[in-house]
């Protein structure tokens, strides 16, 4: 058996570190004393909680100029690359960039590539299996070493898979279920995912080899489903149907789920063939006992809000400039949320920049159309809500569980971030957060707006108060940076002020 810890390893590289399954890695891998390099397109969308140790590099595997700098004394390669949510063929990208990465890896000696696919077995596999299959292949050719581990559904919050089912039972209290929802799976948690990553450092094969990885338990999509709904307290009836086209079920998926039609379509192709593991190798080459299903989404719902609260909701819709980004239903691992996020620059220090927002709320405000904000609360506090009577705690500072006003605070960063959730009355949930990055000659602004609707309630809701919560979103931004060109640097503030 392996040693639990690896024994002096050299640099890693993570691929797909701003995916969901990367994220975490890097997450994980923060943890321990490892020097630990970042792949990614788009450097500005990398966001870490534990950045020490970290390094972010740009490269893109389709673009094979880009990678020889990124592989340059990598020890251990994490590949963990997906085109499905892109244009164009994304099996045909798939076999491009695992080809264009095995060669730049094989150039730079690397030892090993650790590289997350799908289960399933038989000649007939939809193309989505096909492909992740394919890429383990294609790999392994160019010559260096590769452990690939084969995963059935991955339940976490925020996975592609949970949040089709999370939004599934939520949203329907009748469903039509077709013959793939009955389709037998080992769904596996997220954190078991990230432990065999991990694990993955400290073995050591003589050869390329491939793990089958799952759950204790195997159960179907309808059994996933009537277990998440029996954990929120939901009572939910299912009516099977013999036959339902993959098409009619990639565009209901569409509609009702966070899911885009083509993704959905090739998830709904996968799901008609069983992913079981097969072969349990992996319970004895690593010392992991993956948990069962009702621990797996008792942990998901637990870690639910947290992650929302981790999570840069910016990071795939944001646009640079005063406007706001694209709103819409959120990507990768967004669920059903609507995102509406907005920068802007300041010529100001981030203390200076951030001084306004932690003074937010209470008797300064919200910096634009106050009346409108009292106006909200005291609705509120007409259906019974906290209303906005309950202020702040302290005119300066901001802490973790503060209120301001209908909102609470989720997390605080002095200088650097704040993160409110919304405690009014609404259908669905709210989020509003604030980020202030350094940038040359000043500060960017950065802030966003996350709504969770409940049904076609929620999502009335928002659209129909979309053009007022934008006039106030942009007035208060507006607002907020020029409050921070007033503010006094640090070195001409009063010595009883706090500046963070």
């Amino acid at each position: 058996m392996p040693e639990s810890r690896p024994k002096t390893p050299g640099l890693i590289l993570v691929t797909g570190a701003t995916g969901y399954v990367g994220g975490r890695l890097v997450e994980a891998l923060g943890e321990h004393p490892l020097r630990v390099r970042c792949l990614v397109r788009d450097p500005a969308r990398f966001r870490s909680g534990n950045r020490d140790g970290i390094e972010v590099v740009r490269g893109d595997v389709l673009d094979p100029a880009s990678l020889d700098g990124g592989l340059e004394g990598v020890d251990t390669a994490y590949y963990l690359v997906h085109s499905m949510a892109g244009s164009g063929d994304y099996a045909e990208a798939d076999l491009e960039g695992a080809a264009n990465f095995g060669a730049a890896a094989a150039r730079a000696g690397v030892r090993r590539i650790v590289y997350l696919g799908g289960l399933g077995r038989g000649t007939d596999l939809s193309k989505h299996l096909e492909s992740r299959h394919a890429v383990g292949r294609v790999l392994a050719q160019a010559g260096v070493q590769v452990i690939e581990f084969r995963a059935s559904i991955v339940i976490g919050s925020g996975s592609l898979s949970f949040e089709m089912i999370r939004s599934l039972v939520r949203k329907l209290p009748i469903m039509i279920t077709p013959r793939w929802v009955r389709t037998p799976a080992q769904p596996i948690a997220i954190e078991d995912v990230i432990g065999y990553l991990v694990a993955a450092l400290a073995y050591r094969p003589s050869e390329s080899r491939v793990f089958e990885i799952g759950g204790a338990d195997q159960v179907s999509y309808e059994g996933i489903m009537r277990e998440y709904a029996s954990q929120r307290g939901l009572t939910r009836y299912m009516i099977p149907v013999p036959v339902l086209s993959t098409s009619v079920s990639s565009l209901w998926l569409g509609l009702v789920t966070p899911i885009y039609a083509r993704v959905g379509r090739a998830l709904v192709n996968s799901m008609r063939h069983a992913t079981l593991v097969t072969n349990d190798d992996a319970l004895t080459a690593f010392p992991l006992r993956p948990r069962g299903l009702r621990d797996a989404i008792a942990r998901a719902l637990v870690n639910e809000d947290r992650e929302m609260a981790q999570t840069r909701w910016s990071d795939a819709l944001s646009a640079p400039g005063p406007q706001p980004s694209v709103l819409g239903w959120g990507g990768s691992h967004f669920g059903s949320r609507i995102v509406d996020s907005r920068t802007r620059f300041v010529a100001a220090s981030p203390d200076r920049a951030f001084a306004p927002i932690r003074r937010i709320g209470g008797r300064v405000g919200w910096y634009y159309a106050d009346w409108l904000w009292r106006l909200r609360g005291f609705l509120d506090l007409l259906v019974g809500g906290v209303g906005a009577r309950r202020g702040r705690r302290d005119p300066e500072q901001v802490a973790v569980g503060d209120t301001l006003d209908f909102w609470r605070v989720l997390d605080v960063e002095p200088d650097r971030r704040l993160r409110l959730q919304a405690e009014m009355r609404l259908p669905g949930r709210a989020w509003l957060q604030f980020e202030v990055d350094q940038a040359p000659g000043g500060s960017v602004v950065r802030q966003t707006a996350i709504f969770d609707p409940w049904g076609l309630l929620g999502l009335v809701y928002w659209y129909a108060l979309y053009p007022l919560h934008a006039l106030i979103f942009s007035g208060m931004l507006r607002r907020i940076t020029a409050a921070a060109t007033r503010e006094p640097s640090p070195a001409t503030a009063s010595p009883g002020v706090a500046s963070g």
